[in-house]
Parts: structure tokens; C-alpha cells; sequence
């Protein structure tokens, strides 16, 4: 090798050790940068600022394990205030339809179930900002339920339209939806204790539950329960037993009111006994002569 190539080589590992220097320089003050925003920043701000520079696997590990952890808690709590409130949501969808100086309205879209009773909460929702303070105010309100009892249900779903009473409309489906679910218990129940006397033509979750004894075709008692909704939204239970009887029996009788009083009878044992009970007395006299299935 000449001697101007080995001065040329000379300077080219100057250079290189100046450029490695440069680097060595340049990640040191990276890392000081780091440690100044970690100074500055803790928790969850500084496991963002670890991932969004990189600085090592381990921690991005670390990231994601820690929001799993947080979207489990989450969905626990989230289970137990259902659980607490009747009420499971399914979807909220928001969307903003005008941001004009103080004000902005979003179309907010709910739905969800309480028990099996399906609903879907449409309204538009107003902030007005004032200083610190920000007024929602609750307009357009439009409800939707998927059930069987709407008629018992179209009064009180009309005056929360009116008034708006978000809170009162959750409260109230729940109350509706806990005593629906005790009506289809209840004619579960004596389903399965009477199987030769009483039959659910619609189901457990109908409103009428049918008594029939197997040796009297053509006489029957039907037990209606349904609900009855105040505008205010109270829910009430109403039970009546209602009798279907051939011509030629009442004409037998004509002294006698149609089915005999048994729903007279049947309204005071309601009072004295309550809802089960009653129900419970009615089916023992229609079954009669069955007396295995009344020993059980």
C-alpha cells in the first residue's frame, strides 16, 4: 500500500470513529430526552410514551397486558350493574349532528334488554356549555319495545315521550319485566305440578294459563294475568279467572251466574291468599277426581 492510500485510509477511520461518536451523542440525549418525559409523566401516560418510542418489547408486552386486565375489570363491573339494575345494554351508537358556538346536540341511540323484554331508546341530546358548567337537556325522544303487552304498555310509553323521564322509563320496564317473569314462573310451575289439568297454549311467557279436567270436554277455566301500566309507571298485576261452560250445563242452572261465582271466589282468595296460592285452590277443585295427581 502507498503511502498517500494508507493517509487516505487513516482519514477514513477518523471519520467514521467522529460519525460513531455523533451517534453514541445523538442516543444520549434521546435517552435524557426519555427520562425528562418520565420524570414529567407516570402511569399510564408514561406506558404510552414507552410504546409510542419503542424502547423495548418487554414493555409493549407489558401495555397490553395491563389494558386486558383493565377491559376484564371493566366488563365485571359492568356485569354486576347489570345484575344490580335489571337493565343490559346491547349498543350506543352517538352521533354529532351540529357544533354551533355553546351548543352541541348528538342523536344518541340506545338498546338493550330487561329479562326478555326487548328496547330501543332513540333521542337527541343537547349540551349547552356556560362556563364550567355544561345543561343536557333530552329532546325528540322516541321508544320501541318489542313485547306482547304493548297495549298494557302504549299509555305510559306516550307520556315518557311527553315528558322525557329517561329514568322513570328504565325504572319502570324493570319493575314490568321482574313481574312478567314471576307470572312465567308461576305457570311453569303449575305446568309442571298439574301436566293433566292445566296447558299453556302460548307458552309460559303468555298471558293465559288454561284449566281443563280430561273427563269434562267442553268445561274449562282460563286464568288471565297481565299488567297493568300507570302513565306514572306503576305496574300492577291483574288476575282474573274467566270460565268457559257448555250451553246445555247452564241452562241446567239458570239460577246460577256463569261459572257458578267462581270468579267472585276466586277475586276473594286472591285477596286473602294471593296470586299463587288462589291459583293453586282454583286448580285443586277443577281437577276433581285426581286425586294422584293432587297426593304428589
Amino acid at each position: 500500500m502507498s503511502e498517500e492510500n494508507a493517509e487516505e485510509v487513516k482519514q477514513l477511520e477518523a471519520e467514521v470513529k467522529l460519525l460513531q461518536a455523533e451517534i453514541r451523542a445523538l442516543q444520549q440525549q434521546r435517552q435524557d430526552s426519555w427520562e425528562n418525559f418520565s420524570f414529567q409523566f407516570r402511569g399510564q401516560m408514561q406506558h404510552a410514551l414507552a410504546f409510542v418510542c419503542g424502547r423495548t418489547q418487554d414493555l409493549e408486552e407489558t401495555v397490553v397486558s395491563r389494558l386486558k386486565e383493565e377491559v376484564e375489570q371493566l366488563e365485571k363491573d359492568l356485569k354486576l350493574q347489570t345484575q344490580m339494575n335489571g337493565i343490559s345494554l346491547n349498543s350506543c351508537i352517538t352521533k354529532t349532528l351540529q357544533s354551533r358556538g355553546r351548543e352541541v346536540v348528538h342523536q344518541v341511540c340506545l338498546s338493550g334488554c330487561s329479562s326478555e323484554l326487548v328496547f330501543q331508546v332513540e333521542f337527541q341530546l343537547s349540551e349547552l356549555k356556560d362556563g364550567a358548567r355544561t345543561e343536557r337537556r333530552i329532546r325528540d325522544l322516541n321508544l320501541v319495545l318489542d313485547s306482547s303487552d304493548l297495549q298494557s304498555l302504549s299509555s305510559f310509553l306516550s307520556r315518557v315521550e311527553e315528558t322525557r323521564e329517561l329514568l322513570l322509563f328504565f325504572r319502570t320496564i324493570r319493575s314490568f319485566s321482574e313481574k312478567c317473569d314471576d307470572r312465567t314462573r308461576t305457570f311453569q310451575h303449575f305446568q309442571e305440578k298439574f301436566p293433566s289439568i292445566v296447558s299453556l297454549p302460548e307458552g309460559c311467557g303468555s298471558e293465559v294459563m288454561t284449566l281443563n279436567h280430561p273427563e269434562l270436554p267442553g268445561c274449562g277455566f282460563f286464568i288471565h294475568w297481565c299488567m297493568d301500566v300507570s302513565t306514572g309507571g306503576a305496574v300492577t298485576p291483574k288476575i282474573q279467572l274467566l270460565s268457559k261452560i257448555p250451553e246445555k250445563a247452564l241452562q241446567m242452572f239458570p239460577s246460577q251466574p256463569a261459572g257458578g261465582g267462581a270468579a267472585e271466589a276466586f277475586q276473594s282468595l286472591l285477596r286473602i291468599l294471593g296470586p299463587k296460592a288462589a291459583m293453586e285452590s282454583i286448580i285443586r277443585a277443577v281437577s276433581l277426581s285426581e286425586r294422584d295427581e293432587l297426593s304428589d
